[in-house]
């Protein structure tokens, strides 16, 4: 059997090194598709072009099945393929049950209480947004950052730039998103929502949250030394690319042109680095091979997920008629599907040592 691509987490080069092979591949697949996306969508609203909210949706409706939904479907593969062990029907029953009961309670929450609900959502997507920005940084990229701490607050402040910078530019957009989340299951508790959302609840937020980019690029900086300045240009560029996405193009496209093509690329990567089916297309740059390899394996459980989203559709108590009550419930069902795909991840995390200051040269099985 081929083996997996190294683990890159104390390897040098990244994107622009001149490396070859699989992990050259990883790189480019990781991160390009990303800044393409972001740069040119960044710089087409810069010039003044604005986007139907219609059109808007498109992308989180097309993240059913590309790369969103489908990035978190092969999660019953990646904790076993991250430690090399093969995949058991124990496995299998692990993971499942975690959807089932983890991601039951969660939705229990949904209908019990909504508003608490969507906060949820915001402060988990936080967190994990920002969680599957340091691994790529760390293996694909060029090592940067180093040390638990410097981790810790780049993973706060990735994971703050889609969930607080819109709040700031486009209040008015992001009350609408959570006030729909709300009213789909309980309409009497939109009025309350709306009192997050004041001027002086928003000049609060813009402080802390450049405090928060300020402090933790100064903390890389420091951490990175002379010799790390190049790894630390790279999480520089791409934070402050992602505070001029955020601010510029609306959040309902912003988030979801960023769901696809940032986040879900980016851990869809991480899985194929540990897939052993894969290797062999990215060590010859193969890209849309190993794309098609990954989709093989996540086809079965999106197509689930894809029913469950139909069942979901009935239970939800509100009105969902138009494209905005749609694609909030999807949202919804995805709130559900995260809790326990966030869990997984944390295991590949501590799997793979992320939060280890001094983690080894190769991860277990590489």
């Amino acid at each position: 059997m081929t083996e997996r691509l190294p683990d890159r987490r104390l390897l040098p080069g990244g994107v622009g090194s001149g490396e070859s092979g699989g992990v050259g591949a990883l790189s480019r697949l990781a991160f390009l598709p990303g800044w393409i996306v972001i740069g040119v969508t960044t710089l087409v609203f810069l010039a003044g072009v604005s986007v139907p909210r219609s059109y808007q949706l498109v992308p989180l409706a097309a993240s059913v099945v590309l790369f969103g939904l489908p990035h978190g479907a092969i999660d019953h593969l990646a904790i076993p393929r991250t430690r090399a062990e093969p995949v058991t029907p124990r496995w299998l029953a692990a993971v499942g049950g975690l959807y089932l009961v983890v991601g039951g309670a969660y939705a229990v929450v949904w209908f019990l209480a909504p508003a608490v609900a969507v906060g949820s959502f915001i402060l988990l997507t936080w967190a994990h947004w920002g969680q599957g920005d340091v691994y790529p940084l760390v293996t694909f990229g060029t090592g940067h950052p180093t040390g638990r701490v410097t981790r810790l607050l780049t993973a706060a402040t990735r994971g703050a730039l889609p969930m607080l910078v819109p709040l700031v530019a486009f209040p008015a957009e992001y009350e609408l998103v959570v006030t729909t989340l709300v009213e789909l299951f309980d309409p009497g508790t939109a009025v309350a929502v709306s009192a997050a959302f004041t001027p002086t609840g928003r000049l609060a937020v813009a402080v802390a949250l450049a405090a928060l980019v300020v402090g933790t690029l100064a903390v890389g900086f420091r951490t990175a030394g002379p010799a790390g300045r190049r790894s630390w240009l790279l999480d520089a560029g791409e934070t402050l690319a992602l505070v001029a996405f955020f601010s510029t193009v609306p959040p309902i496209f912003a988030v979801g042109l960023y769901f696809c093509f940032w986040h879900s690329i980016r851990h869809i990567v991480r899985l194929l680095a540990v897939d052993p089916g894969a290797a062999p297309a990215l060590e010859s740059n193969r890209y849309i091979s190993a794309l098609v390899s990954f989709g093989r394996d996540a086809l079965p459980l999106t197509a689930a997920s894809v029913a469950i989203l139909g069942l979901w559709y009935l239970v939800v108590p509100g009105t969902v008629a138009e494209p905005l009550s749609l694609v909030g419930a999807y949202l919804a069902l995805i709130a559900v599907l995260t809790l326990p795909h966030v869990v997984v991840v944390a295991a590949m995390d501590r799997e793979q040592r992320l939060w280890t200051a001094d983690p080894p040269a190769s991860d277990r099985g590489g």
